[in-house]
């Protein structure tokens, strides 16, 4: 089985001391080197010709090029492996190595061609779509990156943990281009509590709870901005490793420190929430509302413990706020539509649930929610469907828990309902 250490990967998670084994082996190569000479001479046009065959100088090509690319002749390999995919462009396992080397040169725009090649020719096996991606990334192909990774998730890397962990990085940078803020916050979350402890993963987490649409390498110290963005990420990678004691005291001290700073209460306050400080968590976000008037997640969660609290005459004005700050948010509709007929304004509370059907059908809560209007309205026929709908989604998320939050996508709501501390994903 051959192995080659793709250097560049550890450093995109800032591990410099952590090597990425890129293993050949997980996949299955026609063409490859590695299949025996007695196979490899049963080919055809290895046996009957009056000159020599192309395969013996394919596999001295091969064999060369391997040999300079484990001694880190980087240049001279490949050269040698330009000629061996010349001779046979059907040699995935080429196309890998020359796409890993291209990388550890930072040459994205030469990889993505070579891996390309790869997922053409192996396109089942799992690493060859992340690489692809984690180049795209890196030449600012979001769309195209976050596709590609995700396929590769789908089909599987191995057992692989440094390219794992490194495609959960990248995974949560996309999230944060993308303004999902609650996925990055999630995905980047995982890494801390598994130990990852670097620059890079404490600002990324950062500028997830600060709700800032920013990579970290445009945080550098010179950054205005960089020590609220640094210490947010602190105190949330201590919470992400479960260190609650060191979590409260950085997101105090972060709070007495720059109390005015956007999303500094807000992110406070999800803390609070997800620590069952409920108290202390509404407290956190009416701050936030009166530092930003338009904040429409602050007013929705206030209004969310309102509802949990079974409070809903105190909850249904920053509802009302939230959907008309927010309007093309379904939490908001969905928070306000259940706070309206637990206050006895159910055909108000119809409304804002099929308006939160209508933005986000796919989410098992919303159904549930929905059928409980439908009864209350003598609409049988509607609510038994809404049922219906609300048990096939359930099973298919793995859903349990009809009264939790709803989520941006089902994964995180079996995440919600497994860890009653995190707070509601938005």
């Amino acid at each position: 089985m051959r192995v080659h250490k793709t250097k560049r990967i550890a450093r995109q998670i800032g591990l410099p001391a952590l090597f990425l084994f890129a293993v050949w082996g997980y996949l299955s190569v026609p063409g490859s080197t590695n299949v025996p000479a007695q196979r490899r001479a049963e080919r055809p046009g290895a046996q009957g010709s009056a000159t020599p065959a192309p395969q013996i100088n394919f596999d001295k090509l091969a064999a060369e090029a391997t040999a300079a690319r484990e001694a880190d002749k980087v240049d001279e390999a490949i050269a040698l492996y330009r000629q061996g995919l010349s001779a046979r462009p059907d040699w995935a396992e080429g196309w890998w190595f020359l796409g890993t080397m291209y990388y550890d040169l930072n040459r994205y725009a030469d990889a993505v061609p070579a891996f390309k090649h790869v997922v053409d020719l192996q396109g089942k096996a799992g690493s060859p779509w992340v690489m692809l991606g984690l180049c795209e990334f890196q030449l600012l192909h979001y769309d195209d990156a976050y596709a590609h990774i995700q396929k590769g998730r789908e089909l599987g890397i191995g057992d692989n943990q440094e390219l794992e962990r490194v495609m959960r990085y990248h995974e949560g940078l996309l999230f944060l281009v993308k303004g999902e803020y609650e996925k990055a916050q999630q995905r980047l979350g995982t890494l801390s509590y598994q130990g990852v402890s670097t620059e890079d993963l404490i600002v990324a987490l950062g500028l997830a709870v600060l709700r800032m649409g920013m990579l970290p390498k445009q945080v550098d110290l010179n950054y205005r901005d960089h020590e609220v963005v640094r210490r947010a990420g602190l105190a949330e990678h201590f919470n992400a490793q479960k260190n609650i004691g060191d979590a409260t005291r950085e997101y105090e001290l972060l709070v007495k420190d720059f109390p005015k700073f956007p999303n500094v209460q807000y992110a406070y306050g999800r803390f609070l929430l997800a620590t069952r400080d409920n108290d202390g968590a509404i407290a956190a976000f009416e701050r936030e509302a009166q530092n930003s008037p338009k904040h429409a997640l602050a007013r929705i969660l206030i209004a969310y413990i309102r509802l949990q609290n079974k409070e809903p005459d105190k909850g249904l004005a920053f509802a009302e706020e939230g959907v008309k700050l927010s309007p093309r948010l379904p939490l908001s509709h969905y928070v306000l539509g259940r706070l309206l007929f637990d206050s006895g304004q159910n055909p108000r509370a119809i409304e804002e649930l099929e308006t939160a059907e209508r933005l986000r059908p796919d989410e098992p809560k919303v159904y549930f929610a929905l059928a409980r209007a439908y009864s209350k309205a003598n609409r049988k026929a509607e609510a038994d469907k809404a049922r219906e709908t609300f048990t096939r989604l359930s099973q298919k998320a793995g859903e349990s828990n009809a009264d939790a939050l709803p989520s941006e996508n089902q994964s995180d709501t079996q995440n919600e309902n497994q860890n009653p501390r995190k707070p509601p994903q938005l």
